[in-house]
């Protein structure tokens, strides 16, 4: 049975797989790259959490606090093994169900358009979320897609 709980940026299995997640994807070049890392996960608009089957680290994700009521999906990431068990669509619950009870009405996110990241937009897509101009302080790039989420419609 999968728990998501607050996650610990001082165990070294979640640092391990934030450290997979900041250098294994292709972000294109380095101002195409938006994925936090500790520093930026410890931020005081940052919630964090992790994912785990028993003592195994599933994956990981974030909210970011955009405004009163705009956030951000952050940093989602399941572990390769994992993948396909429904991991992100956990995580992805969570995030969704968390920035409701916080009183946001909306949640914006930024991915890529390689093909790498076409399981992370369908998984996006297949939760209501539709593509978007930037958000906040991203800028056009042909290295992301935006895209965002209607709470009160979904």
């Amino acid at each position: 049975m999968m728990r998501i709980i607050q996650g610990d940026l001082s165990d070294q299995r979640v640092v391990d797989l934030l450290h997979i997640h900041l250098t294994t994807f292709p972000s294109g070049p380095p101002e195409s790259g938006h994925a936090l890392d500790i520093t930026g996960l410890q931020s005081s608009d940052i919630s964090f959490w992790t994912i785990w089957e028993d003592e195994t680290l599933l994956g990981f994700g974030a909210l970011k606090r955009l405004s009163a009521d705009h956030g951000e999906v952050k940093s989602m990431h399941t572990a390769q093994a994992m993948r396909g068990r429904g991991v992100g669509t956990a995580m992805l619950r969570h995030i969704i169900a968390t920035a409701r009870v916080r009183g946001m009405s909306r949640l914006s996110l930024e991915t890529g358009t390689k093909d790498y990241y076409r399981p992370a937009r369908s998984l996006y897509r297949s939760h209501g979320f539709v593509e978007c101009p930037p958000f906040a302080d991203y800028v056009l790039d042909p290295n992301s897609v935006f895209m965002s989420l209607d709470l009160h419609e979904s």
